[in-house]
Order: structure tokens, then C-alpha cells, then sequence
């Protein structure tokens, strides 16, 4: 089994007005049109089982319509998508949100502090983070740097750290292999630690000495395979796990154990 833990989609009407904006930000090709069908093709034609679809809520008014069409996802699409719920930390009764997203069914919630413009270690996140933590359900922050957004990085793995060792969440996941091109970092204050890191948009960037660095501190228990669809391609991704020297018990664990055990499937 391949589970992807990290993918995207855009309501069909505005996908390719999207895709083609963030593609310029960003000096990106998509690797699919970003759509919802455009995932499930990707997905049968590289042979992944499940994906794991990752909404950020740009703005507060956001809220409902996110969510209601991650419920409608995953009810429709049971066995191969699983969509996540999102939150922004400027939304009112937070608490009142979060259990908004557990009534609905949804496993967990994906955060974005650059698209949100907010550090991961300011109180609003922090309180999110401990309230979804208590809620049982998986926090998945973007984190490291942002190939389309300028700085401040609002995620780095310092401020990560700080997170980790104040509240202790028992489900949090930092994308992008810990932080985006900050890996000498993540190995620094990140690699060993309580939480899991997704591969998405990662395997391209680094090399992967760089890559089994961390790993071989970390842990091959709490790395999940990821691509951050449509923005890589989930061949080249598999691929890339495939060629890493470990064996296929420790690749089966990133490409589905870990995320399977996480996901509660």
C-alpha cells in the first residue's frame, strides 16, 4: 500500500486560474491540474491507495465552506481520499472551530503560518495546537520556507522546537521533511524528536545524504511519504523512496505503516 500524506486540490471552477498563479510565484510546473480528478488520475496511474488531502483556510470566513467540502470528500471518496480540515488562527470561539471539525468526522487539521501570516509559536497556534491535541486529532503545519512567499520564514524549525517542548502534542506533523530548505536546522533541533516529518516537495531539493542524515536520527517510525501533489510528481516521489538505502520494512513504513498507524486505518 501508498499513502500520500500531503496532496492538494481546487474546486474545479477556479483550478486553473490557481495553478497558474502559484505556478508563476513559485517557478513550479504542476505536475497534475490540480483538480480532484486530476488527483485520483495521478493516483491510479502511480499506484497510490490513498491520499491524504491538506486545506489551508486563508481567511477566517473560509472556515465552513472548507470544511463541509472536506466531509463531503471523504464521505463520497471513502478508501482513497481522506481530507483534513483547516483552521485560521484569527477565527473566533477556536475551540467552538475545532470541535466543528471533529463533529464532522475529520482526523485532523492542516495549518499554514505563512499563508496565515502568523509564527508557529504565537499564542493563537499555541492554543490551537494543545485544544486539537486534546481533540485527538492530527496537526500538520506547513513548515520551513515557502517557495512562493517571501520572508519571514513562520515556521522554522527553532520556533518548531519551542512548540514541541511547551506542549507536547501527540499527532503533529512538520511538512517538508521538518522545514523547507532548512535542513541543516531540522537536524539541529528537530531529528529525534516527538513528531513526525512528511517527505512532500522535498525529494527534488536534497540530497539524499542530507536525507538519511536525518533519518538515521529521527527514525524511520515517524517519516511519512508525501508529495504536496499537484505540486510534485508521486512517481518520482515513490521512486526516490524506493532508491534510498533501506531495506523494503523500512520503506514500507514511510510509504504506509507510519501513516496508517497515525491515520488509525
Amino acid at each position: 500500500m501508498i499513502i500520500d500524506f500531503h496532496t492538494h486540490i481546487f474546486p474545479d471552477k477556479i483550478a486553473a486560474k490557481t495553478i497558474a498563479a502559484l505556478s508563476e510565484a513559485a517557478d513550479v510546473k504542476a505536475a497534475t491540474d490540480g483538480t480532484l480528478s486530476g488527483l485520483m488520475e495521478s493516483m491510479n496511474k502511480n499506484g497510490v491507495d490513498i491520499s491524504v488531502i491538506q486545506p489551508v483556510v486563508t481567511k477566517p470566513e473560509q472556515f465552513d465552506t472548507i470544511n463541509e467540502f472536506a466531509q463531503f470528500v471523504n464521505t463520497k471518496y471513502e478508501g482513497r481520499l481522506i481530507s483534513f480540515g483547516g483552521i485560521h488562527p484569527d477565527c473566533e470561539d477556536y475551540k467552538g472551530k475545532l470541535n466543528r471539525i471533529k463533529e464532522l468526522g475529520l482526523k485532523g487539521i492542516k495549518i499554514h503560518p505563512d499563508y496565515q501570516r502568523v509564527m508557529i509559536d504565537d499564542v493563537r497556534f499555541m492554543n490551537i495546537i494543545e485544544y486539537a491535541d486534546e481533540l485527538g486529532l492530527i496537526i500538520l503545519t506547513h513548515a520551513g520556507i515557502d517557495i512562493g512567499l517571501p520572508d519571514p520564514v513562520h515556521c522554522p524549525p527553532d520556533k518548531a522546537r519551542k512548540v514541541l517542548d511547551k506542549l507536547k502534542p501527540k499527532k503533529f506533523v512538520l511538512a517538508h521533511y521538518g522545514a523547507w530548505k532548512q535542513w541543516d536546522e531540522v537536524y539541529e533541533y528537530l531529528a529525534g524528536g516527538d513528531v513526525y516529518l512528511d517527505t512532500a516537495f522535498t525529494f527534488d531539493y536534497i540530497t539524499q545524504d542530507k536525507f538519511m542524515k536525518i533519518l538515521e536520527r529521527h527514525g524511520c517510525d515517524k517519516i511519512l511519504f508525501a508529495t504536496d501533489s499537484p505540486w510534485s510528481d508521486m512517481g518520482k516521489g515513490i521512486k526516490a523512496v524506493g532508491d534510498l538505502p533501506l531495506g523494503w520494512d523500512e520503506k514500507n513504513m514511510i510509504l504506509s505503516d507510519n501513516a496508517m498507524r497515525l491515520l488509525e486505518i
